[in-house]
């Protein structure tokens, strides 16, 4: 019973901690549709994959979210038709770079300031890297989950495609009681947000014209749908962590972090498992300073925020679970090879 306790006392501190800023991440994210139009952003995006995967990681710093708001914007930039490497480099910094988190980081370890310039640096160019392998994929459809996919601006918007997938939303549409978000399409003929096959990019373009009223009505249908999908996912997600700390002893994962390289793997584990947001995940760390490694303290706060069981969780509403393996491996291991770096040359 006691374990119990615990377990949901867990539970919902991940709750109460990750939702704020889930909702801060759907809100922007239904802003970018409905208020935003993409073809003045896209505009400042490089065409070069690398220089967009660079961009992409540096564009958290103007979306201020942790892990679990990171999801539903990046999905955003994914339907608006940016590049793969944009949205795949902001999931994975914005968590780190951002504003708040690095505030909070410097407020943590205001006696050890290269903890904070390496964790940003680090995070950095582990991001841009893994966004850059994944511009080699140019449609990242096959990635993808089926609900993302119906929602992308198609790659063959021919006609016979879009007319077949329309009158089988024409014959959904018969049912007198159906839940979504419609839009008015060409002609007066309704379209929904949630399955069509509408383009995206073309859509945003077209509301940003529309009255200030109707976007909000649009903006609040549009937020409690994601907010619906999403936070089902983190509840689920908070559970498994919850599960796990009070299941998997810690003093396990202590007896194992007292060498250069098995600290950081202890340290890199933790932060996957124990899944604190980036905007406190700081102070947690400052716990084990006496007794881990500068470097292991670093590889929690670098790969952590990055990959951890919620943010796990919430991917899979995007990428099918063979991608968020490629993620996990390349994060796990660009991390590890630079805080081993960093601790060699401490």
């Amino acid at each position: 019973m006691t374990q119990f306790k615990t377990a949901f006392t867990i539970f919902l501190s991940l709750i109460v901690e990750a939702f704020p800023f889930l909702l801060l991440g759907v809100l922007l994210s239904s802003a970018l549709l409905f208020f935003v139009d993409e073809r003045k952003l896209l505009n400042f995006i490089p065409k070069h994959p690398l220089l967009g995967a660079l961009a992409g990681s540096a564009i958290g710093f103007l979306f201020p979210v942790c892990e679990c708001g990171n999801v539903p914007v990046a999905r955003r930039f994914l339907l608006q038709g940016f590049p793969p490497s944009v949205a795949v480099g902001f999931l994975l910094a914005a968590p780190t770079i951002n504003p708040v988190v690095i505030w909070s980081t410097w407020t943590a370890f205001r006696d050890q300031p290269e903890l904070v310039v390496f964790r940003v640096i680090f995070s950095l160019l582990i991001a841009t890297g893994i966004a850059w392998i994944f511009s080699s994929q140019a449609d990242l459809r096959p990635l993808l989950q089926p609900g993302m996919v119906r929602l992308m601006p198609a790659a063959d918007s021919s006609s016979s495609n879009f007319n077949s997938d329309f009158d089988e939303e024409k014959d959904e549409s018969l049912s007198l009681l159906q839940s979504g978000t419609y839009i008015i399409g060409e002609q007066g003929k309704r379209v929904r947000l949630d399955q069509s096959t509408w383009d995206a990019t073309q859509l945003s373009q077209d509301l940003v014209k529309q009255p200030w009223s109707y976007r909000a009505r649009l903006f609040m249908d549009n937020t409690l749908q994601e907010l619906r999908e999403l936070g089902g996912v983190l509840v689920i997600g908070s559970a498994i962590a919850a599960i796990i700390q009070v299941g998997m002893p810690r003093d396990l994962i202590l007896a194992v972090g007292t060498g250069p390289v098995s600290s950081i793997v202890a340290m890199m584990i933790l932060g996957a498992v124990v899944s604190i947001c980036s905007t406190v995940d700081a102070f947690f760390a400052l716990s084990f300073a006496s007794t881990f490694t500068s470097a292991s303290l670093l590889a929690f706060l670098v790969f952590g925020p990055m990959i951890d069981i919620k943010s796990v969780g919430l991917m899979l509403s995007m990428f099918k679970p063979r991608p968020i393996i490629y993620l996990l491996v390349l994060a796990a291991q660009l991390t590890f090879v630079l805080t081993f770096l960093y601790h060699m040359v401490d």
